[in-house]
């Protein structure tokens, strides 16, 4: 009987589609973890395809590829080295790969074979898991032997009901091991804990947690692997935000497993957490689609600063472009604000002013715009003046533009669509306004860490403490149309995140009720806007894009 086993929890960034990249992936760690004298390394959710590979599992081709790259690394491991466990969407031989015919696997690669598959049991069908649509259910598992341990292998959301563990418990399962594709969401790492205590509670088995890291589209996935002891102590923890392969030593204690323990190192919280998705998300979007470098337009405005802030901590600032594109209603303070966000970050800031521009959209429109241009169309134009400004800058120079508004604004259409709303990606797409004026506080006191921007202020005070303005007509202020956003934002959280009543918003937050009615008007409007938005850092449990799903064409009164 086996007396001890050495684990190796491999924390690594997959891209979705690169399969030989994600095998090379694993070659590599593999190797890493040998050298420490790892017996057994187990990767996350779906590492082979990347996750979440969405319909590209319902290709042939691609599950073909993912299928000859799992056996080649099979053969690899008659080497004598470590067992592999990871995971992969799969088809059994001559099954069609349409819906209902892939499950999301998670596969045991040892002395040359794949030795054992455990299909997805639970497949979640919320906010932004659409699993069902695309994969088969797996049944109740039992366990898997590797190396003298009978091993409780679960994918995922197998960890959040109870029925998974039970069943492979009640059929002789020592240890419990999750593979997950975990995004990042406020709070999500203590409701991660709390579940995998509960299963540990509930069968009295120690278990292993392994989660992706890095960024997907609008996913972040924070990885923050760890490992519970049957007592529910932790008895390692990996780190946030960053790759991470962690031995984990295992002893045999007459018939029960328990880990040694390891490294524990303190996951972020709060807005340092936040701050440290937001980075990573932009980062890996730039990297993984093969962008040279970001652009984006500096107002002397906090969105832009504290946009420019995470792009700089993410790329370095000899990968970002800033220009400020200034108009008749353009203040100095915001000339010399945008000034010093550019010299205290460290990148040039170039100048364009759009006023010409305006100049010939009026002399263009004269014939068929009766008075002139005036009111939200001469606002409108100055917005979309900018935003031709930055994608011509973008085409000539091949960098990606960033668009710089928050959620508060993303959700009454408080945005121009072409204009500002122009870009490839959005890092503040689902941050609150208050949210971002205390992510910029934070940043000017510390930085993440890996960040590849500089240490102390990056954003001047002024910008942070001036109100807020578009400065598309004079003296013009943001709470001139809006509510102020502290109040805002509390209703916005009671319509988006809470689906409350306008009633019990308002009297639960001590609101007009005709604001918040108007506000909740605002949102319904503005979805046709936030269909067209480009993608965005994901932080918070629903977003405005995939995790909530309304109608443009809504004629229901609330």
């Amino acid at each position: 009987m086996t007396a001890k086993l050495r684990i190796a929890l491999a924390q690594a960034n997959p891209t979705v589609g690169d399969v030989a990249g994600n095998a090379a992936m694993v070659r590599r760690l593999r190797a890493a973890a040998a050298a420490e004298g790892a017996e057994l390394v187990i990767f996350s959710e779906m590492f082979l395809a990347g996750y979440p590979a969405e319909d590209l599992v319902l290709k042939g081709m691609f599950l073909e590829e993912v299928r000859h790259a799992a056996e080649a690394l099979a053969t690899e491991t008659a080497d004598g080295g470590p067992a592999v466990i990871l995971g992969a969407p799969w088809r059994e031989d001559g099954e069609s790969p349409l819906r209902g015919h892939v499950t999301n696997s998670a596969l045991v690669l040892d002395e040359g074979a794949i030795q054992s598959r455990r299909a997805k049991h639970e497949l979640p069908n919320y906010g932004v898991f659409d699993e069902v649509r695309i994969f088969k259910a797996g049944p109740l598992p039992g366990p898997v032997n590797v190396r003298g341990l009978r091993l409780g292998l679960m994918v995922c959301e197998d960890m959040w009901y109870p029925d998974v563990a039970e069943c492979l418990t009640e059929s002789g399962a020592e240890v419990l091991a999750v593979i997950n594709g975990s995004p990042y969401e406020t709070d999500k790492l203590d409701e991660r804990l709390q579940l995998a205590l509960a299963r540990v509670l509930e069968c009295g088995l120690p278990l292993v947690y392994v989660n992706q890291v890095g960024g997907q589209d609008e996913l972040v996935f924070d990885g923050a692997s760890f490992v519970l002891d049957a007592q529910k102590s932790v008895a390692a923890q990996l780190p946030s935000f960053v790759e991470a392969l962690q031995i984990v030593e295992w002893h045999r204690d007459d018939h029960d497993w328990r880990p040694l323990g390891g490294p524990c190192t303190p996951a972020p919280d709060g807005l340092e957490a936040i701050y440290s998705a937001l980075v990573l998300g932009l980062r890996d979007y730039v990297e993984k689609n093969r962008f040279p470098g970001v652009l984006l337009g500096l107002s002397g405005g906090i969105d832009s600063a504290l946009t420019a802030a995470v792009a700089t901590d993410a790329l370095g600032s000899d990968r970002v472009r800033a220009v400020m594109m200034p108009s008749p209603y353009t203040s100095r303070e915001s000339l010399e604000d945008a000034a010093e966000t550019a010299a205290l970050l460290g990148f040039e800031l170039g100048e364009v002013s759009i006023e010409p521009a305006m100049e010939a959209f009026g002399r263009m429109l004269a014939p068929l715009m009766n008075g002139g241009l005036s009111g939200v169309t001469a606002e409108n134009i100055q917005s979309r003046s900018r935003g031709l400004t930055l994608m011509a800058l973008s085409n000539k120079l091949g960098h990606m533009v960033l668009s710089t508004g928050n959620k508060s604004e993303m959700s009454v259409g408080y945005a121009t669509l072409y204009g500002d709303m122009c870009g490839g990606y959005n890092v503040l797409k689902d941050v609150y306004k208050t949210a971002v004026f205390d992510l910029a506080r934070w940043r000017n006191q510390q930085s993440p860490p890996g960040a590849l921007g500089p240490a102390g202020r990056v954003i001047p005070e002024r910008v942070i403490v001036k109100p807020p303005s578009a400065e598309l007509k004079p003296d013009q202020k943001d709470e001139d149309s809006l509510p102020p956003y502290p109040v805002l934002d509390d209703i916005l959280k009671g319509l988006i995140e809470e689906e409350l009543p306008t009633r019990e918003i308002a009297a639960r937050g001590g609101h007009d009720l005709e604001t918040v009615n108007r506000v909740w008007r605002l949102l319904e409007l503005a979805e046709y806007k936030r269909r067209q938005a480009p993608p965005g850092v994901k932080i918070t449990r629903r977003n405005l894009s995939r995790d909530r799903r309304y109608p443009i064409t809504n004629a229901f009164k609330n």
